[in-house]
């Protein structure tokens, strides 16, 4: 396996442990806050069970995050008695924090943390860690969504996650299946990378460094997780949802300007098998169409979809330009990589500001349909609208498809398939 050692780039990865004699190969970070009855009860139980079930050496690191109450001499005392376990005192609180902290100066080569209350069955940690460690994997997380895991919470809890992790996959684009599971490990290489890239300090640092490492192409492992909701915990719903959409939209927006360096963490393996080149395809005009077609009878699809949904709440013209804006959007970016084969980043900001060109021809010839039947009956049906639109959307097909192969991506026939 090759290994790229240029700065900013992550080495292949390799099995595990790489470590010098005495470092533990795991280091299991516990944040606290204010957890003087849950703190001693929780090391224990879990430093037996790995003590018991982790065939290598281990390490467990309280991270007090400002604490105000005996979780400081809690902390202490299980550091002087059990074997394997330190203390870390924070002056400033925040989960993300104190990952950071204790991550950042962590020797072990697989880091993880979970939630001091142990909502998450620990027989679950050996294959969190057990990717890491063989080097299939960069970051591991528990999935309560995953299929296998057994989630025992109240409906308000329920409501709320799935609500956020759908906002994830509309906003960000996300493919995990659960963000915030207190229950995750990442390999300590990976860690030093990503962790200069990652701003949040509080409970949005997992959201964070996982859109990251997915955006810089790096295998997040999921493992269905048993789960029991903790019913005394101390977390602040709204003030948390708050705080996470507003870094949803910080995140959001780094993306879409490009103002985060991930291009150096493209591709970090050298035997990424999406690198290797494909046999040619013939790209010609039949190719293409055939591609175009199927783009544009699933845009149409979400198109009106869209514009039903619109409609419900607004007018006709409203509800088109909506629809058809959030829908040109979509198929130009699906159209750029599935007919005329454009691969990275490269003059994507370009190809969609073309796109949104076509798109207000798109605009004009579907408004002017919608003005000419609203001029012809004076309460037209919804489904003659949808009857006109349609046939409107055909033409502005036809007239997109000799936009996009002669204006936005003239130079499809010049680039080998995969060196774009």
């Amino acid at each position: 396996m090759q290994t790229d050692s240029s700065p900013g780039t992550l080495p292949a990865r390799e099995h595990l442990p790489a470590a010098g004699a005495g470092t533990p190969v795991l280091d299991v970070v516990i944040p606290v806050y204010n957890e003087e009855k849950d703190l001693q009860p929780c090391v224990l139980r879990l430093h037996e069970h790995l003590a018991r079930t982790f065939p290598y050496a281990f390490r467990i690191t309280i991270a007090d995050n400002a604490s105000t109450d005996t979780t400081p001499g809690v902390a202490a005392e299980l550091a002087a008695h059990l074997p394997g376990v330190r203390s870390v005192r924070l002056e400033e609180k925040g989960r993300g924090r104190a990952l950071r902290t204790v991550w950042s100066a962590s020797d072990a080569p697989v880091l993880a943390y979970m939630d001091v209350d142990l909502s998450t069955d620990l027989n679950a940690l050996l294959p969190l860690v057990a990717p890491l460690i063989s080097g299939h994997s960069d970051l591991a997380i528990g999935s309560r969504m995953a299929g296998g895991s057994r989630v025992v919470r109240g409906a308000k809890r329920e409501f709320i996650s799935r609500s956020y992790n759908l906002i994830l996959r509309g906003s960000l684009q996300a493919r995990f299946s659960d963000a915030q599971c207190g229950f995750k490990a990442i390999r300590r290489d990976v860690a030093q990378v990503l962790l200069p890239l990652v701003e949040d300090t509080g409970w949005f640092f997992d959201t964070e460094l996982l859109v990251l490492a997915e955006r810089a192409g790096l295998r997040i492992h999921e493992v269905p997780v048993d789960w029991v909701d903790d019913p005394d915990s101390t977390v602040h719903i709204v003030r948390t949802a708050t705080d996470d959409l507003k870094g949803v939209w910080r995140v959001g927006k780094a993306l879409a300007t490009g103002s985060l360096p991930l291009d150096r963490l493209t591709r970090p393996f050298g035997d990424d098998p999406r690198d290797r080149e494909l046999p040619d395809v013939p790209r010609g005009l039949a190719r293409q169409l055939l591609g175009f077609c199927v783009v544009g009878a699933l845009s149409t699809l979400f198109y009106l979809l869209l514009y039903s949904g619109f409609r419900a709440f607004t007018g006709s013209q409203t509800a088109n330009a909506l629809a058809l804006l959030v829908s040109a959007i979509a198929n130009t970016a699906a159209n750029r990589r599935l007919t005329f084969g454009v691969r990275g980043r490269g003059g994507a900001v370009r190809h969609q500001a073309q796109g949104l060109v076509v798109f207000a021809i798109g605009l004009a010839l579907t408004s002017g349909s919608l003005a000419a039947l609203g001029a012809a009956t004076a309460d037209p049906a919804h489904s003659t609208e949808l009857a006109v639109l349609i046939a409107a959307n055909l033409a502005a097909t036809v007239l997109r498809f000799l936009l996009f192969r002669a204006w936005v991506f003239p130079d499809h026939d010049t680039h080998p398939r995969g060196t774009r």
